[in-house]
This record gives structure tokens, C-alpha cells and sequence, in this order.
């Protein structure tokens, strides 16, 4: 009997992903700029790749609101306005909040340890000011908490959430003094947790999203001051006077 031909591997990884991963990555870095019109044929061939992968991309892409399909015109890299953020950031710092809840609860010493040597990177890149840097840790600070919360419900509702507020990116912390007050305020969740207090590091937690989007209002407006308009501080830093 013959035997069949021995096949090759399937890659894991199809060329419509690459193409979604290549153009995610310069959405992100604002190599593709909000607004920007994506061209299939143009995209197609500055990848050296048909535009089959390239449709399938944007449609991936338009599925995790990166890019905006418009009838008749195309598609387009999505802009989050200062209005989509304040319907998103109070969402977050709600889901956000419970996510430290959750942790302070269930984390292992193990786990503490863990978000430890993951916040003393924070603290060395807040140190020297390094945004970019800071921004990519802070990020991989929150994906662990979320992971550590356990719950893979939620964790995908935030991914979502997180996926189009990373379009305006680390703009937050532009904001003359922010990374710093950003650090303090991850010390008190950090401290929060240590401590097994679930109210206080949920409180905490919601404080550090509203106050980043504090800081873009301020921006938005031409306010780069120290200090809020109200006079009053960040929240966290309000609470705890």
C-alpha cells in the first residue's frame, strides 16, 4: 500500500497575522498616523505580499478597533478623540479597580514578589524619565495584574478596552511632572496589596486610571501646570491628605 505524502507543518502563524501585526505595531508607534487612509494596494506592495492578507489584516484590525472601515471609502487608522476617553478611562478604572480587589485577595507571596520586581523597573524608568520605556513597563505591570486576578472574562473586556486606548498611547504622560505622580501612585497600590487591603488597592487602582485621564483633559485644554485647575491635587493625593 502506498503511503501518503508526508506533509509539510502548518505554520502557526499565517500571513494575514504578520501583515496585522506589522501594521499594529506602526498604528502604535504612529508610524501610521490617525486618520490615515490605508490603501490595500499601496500596503500590499510595500509588504512585498498580495492584497488577500492585507484585507484580512484590516479586517482584523477594524475587528479590535484599531482601524475604521468607511462606506465607500476604505479604511482608515481610528482616532481616539478626548471624548471616546472619557466614556473608556472611568469604565477602565472601575474594571481596573476590581482587578486589584481581586488580587489583593488571591495573590501568593510568590505572586507580590512578581509585581515587585515588576514595579522596581517602573520605579528606575520613572527615575530617569524615560516615557517610552515607562509606558511599555506600566503596560506589562497591568497585564500581569490582570492575569493574577484570574478571571478570563475580564481580562478579555480590558484587552479590548486597552487596545484602543493604546492608540493615544503613553500622551498622558507628556504632562509636565505626570510620570512621577504616575510612580507614586503605583507605590500606593503596590502598598495596598502588600498590606491584603482589597478596598484600599481598588480605590487606589480607580485613582491612577481617573487621574491619567485628568492629566489628558489638562493637556487638551493648554493646562501643564503643577497642580489641577480645582487646586486640589491628584484624587489619590486629595484622599490622603
Amino acid at each position: 500500500m502506498q503511503r501518503a505524502a508526508r506533509r509539510e507543518p502548518i505554520s502557526r502563524v499565517s500571513l494575514a497575522e504578520q501583515v496585522a501585526d506589522r501594521l499594529r505595531q506602526e498604528i502604535y508607534d504612529r508610524r501610521l498616523a490617525p486618520g490615515r487612509r490605508l490603501d490595500e494596494t499601496e500596503l500590499a506592495e510595500e509588504l512585498g505580499v498580495s492584497r488577500t492578507p492585507v484585507r484580512e489584516a484590516l479586517r482584523q484590525l477594524t475587528a479590535q478597533g484599531l482601524v475604521e472601515s468607511r462606506s465607500r471609502r476604505g479604511c482608515f487608522v481610528a482616532e481616539v478623540t478626548l471624548e471616546d476617553q472619557r466614556e473608556i478611562f472611568p469604565i477602565m478604572a472601575r474594571l481596573e479597580g476590581w482587578v486589584a480587589h481581586e488580587v489583593a485577595k488571591k495573590a501568593t507571596p510568590g505572586d507580590l514578589d512578581h509585581l515587585r520586581e515588576l514595579h522596581s523597573r517602573l520605579e528606575r524608568l520613572a527615575a530617569a524619565e524615560d516615557v517610552d520605556r515607562y509606558w511599555e513597563a506600566n503596560y506589562v505591570f497591568h497585564v500581569a495584574l490582570q492575569e493574577l486576578a484570574g478571571n478570563r472574562w475580564l481580562q478579555n473586556i480590558l484587552g479590548e478596552l486597552r487596545r484602543k486606548l493604546n492608540l493615544a498611547r503613553h500622551r498622558s504622560l507628556k504632562l509636565p511632572g505626570r510620570i512621577h505622580r504616575s510612580i507614586a501612585e503605583h507605590r500606593a497600590v503596590m502598598k495596598a496589596l502588600a498590606a491584603r487591603r482589597p478596598a484600599e488597592a481598588e480605590s487606589a487602582m480607580r485613582d491612577h486610571l481617573l487621574n491619567q485621564l485628568d492629566a489628558l483633559t489638562r493637556l487638551e485644554a493648554g493646562d501643564t501646570g503643577t497642580h489641577r485647575r480645582t487646586g486640589g491635587g491628584t484624587r489619590a493625593a486629595r484622599r490622603t491628605k
